[in-house]
């Protein structure tokens, strides 16, 4: 089996999926090659859309009109203009098929499942085709796509996908897959451990340790997060920040925050999963991935302010399941996290939410399901 696994430039999540369904092939010893589609129009314009997409979220009014949009044009009756736009990508995805011959394709992005929906219209596509949806909700358009399997996140989940109109016996519960280094059974002595031998030195791992990502791009408000936790804590707890790849916010970060040696700051690392399993509590906004990877690795969860549109979905699917606490106000986000390290119970129903409603094995369920569609 040949397996071409296909995702686009737009945020870190889509990619990480991608990722984590490869690094399992690879595992199964399954021939498997990893594509960003737009790269296919080469480097310039893969990076033009992820930065298109960046500038986007930052007006959080905009994005959120702009998804609101796409969910009253959404239909499966006809195909909207993204399915058009996606469209114009299936000659040179036809040719990059064609030369390499494989037997599935797996998407972690609707992009790609738009011009594989083209390419399957038109007579021009043999392999099978998986998409694997990555939020906690059906975002708009995956109903005007036809491909042979949906993987969606959870059982509850179902009958909102089928409502939007994708065919309920196409619908793969099985969950959103991780890398396996989030389940790495690592204590969170040892993480700390590992984090001052090489990254930190100065890590203090006797103190109480907060985590605040922000997501692949860097978004969020952790500037202020930061400066209210050491307001009330001063010099009892360490804030450990990831940036992502957003330099200018890490270098805000560092002219802020670099002489206080209880905040360490760091850029895009590949350590996140260390960084997990080390701290008490994870401040994170609700990505669909950074959120599964949380769960996977079942830390104590606060959900910060989301990106408007199926952040806000993810946000409240993990808070109405225990799974999450949520608030858009930073002091409240505080407080939750005071609670989740002062009472042991309240803990312990979370991380046992998330044991029992996000499967840790979501990958390996998926290649097994890629093995019979064949």
């Amino acid at each position: 089996m040949k397996v071409l696994v296909i995702s686009c430039n737009t945020g870190g999540g889509h990619n990480s999926a991608g990722h984590a369904v490869e690094e399992q092939l690879k595992k199964e010893g399954i021939d498997v090659r990893f594509l960003d589609m737009f790269s296919l129009s080469g480097e310039k314009l893969s990076k033009k859309v992820s930065d298109c997409y960046i500038f986007s979220t930052r007006y959080p009014a905009l994005f959120k009109a702009a998804y609101m949009a796409g969910s009253l044009i959404s239909s499966p009756r006809h195909k909207s203009p993204v399915y058009y736009a996606n469209k114009a990508y299936c000659k040179r995805l036809y040719r990059y098929l064609k030369e390499n011959r494989f037997d599935v394709v797996v998407t972690s992005h609707l992009f790609p499942a738009e011009a594989l929906t083209a390419l399957k219209k038109s007579g021009r596509l043999d392999a099978k085709t998986v998409a694997v949806a990555t939020d906690y909700t059906s975002i708009p358009f995956w109903e005007e796509t036809e491909l042979d399997k949906y993987i969606i996140p959870h059982p509850d989940l179902v009958e909102e996908f089928a409502m939007r109109g994708l065919p309920r016996e196409k619908l793969y519960p099985l969950g959103i897959p991780v890398s396996g280094r989030f389940q790495c059974q690592i204590s969170r002595e040892e993480a700390r451990e590992w984090i001052r031998a090489n990254i930190f030195p100065q890590l203090d791992c006797g103190k109480r340790l907060y985590l605040i990502m922000s997501g692949s791009m860097g978004f969020g408000n952790s500037e202020k997060l930061i400066s209210e936790l050491l307001k009330r804590y001063e010099d009892h707890i360490t804030v450990l920040t990831v940036c992502g790849t957003n330099e200018k916010l890490k270098d805000r970060l560092t002219g802020a925050f670099g002489a206080n040696e209880n905040v360490l700051i760091t850029g895009f690392t590949k350590q996140v999963a260390i960084c997990m399993k080390a701290c008490d509590v994870l401040f994170t906004k609700p990505g669909g991935l950074s959120t599964t990877e949380a769960a996977v690795a079942n830390v104590p969860l606060v959900h910060t302010a989301p990106i408007p549109g199926c952040e806000t979905k993810n946000a409240l699917f993990f808070s109405e399941r225990g799974m999450s606490c949520s608030s858009s106000k930073v002091k409240e986000q505080i407080t939750y996290a005071e609670k989740l390290c002062m009472d042991r119970n309240y803990r312990e129903c979370q991380l046992e939410a998330q044991r029992a409603n996000i499967p840790h094995n979501a990958a390996e369920n998926i290649v097994r399901e890629l093995m019979d569609t064949l």
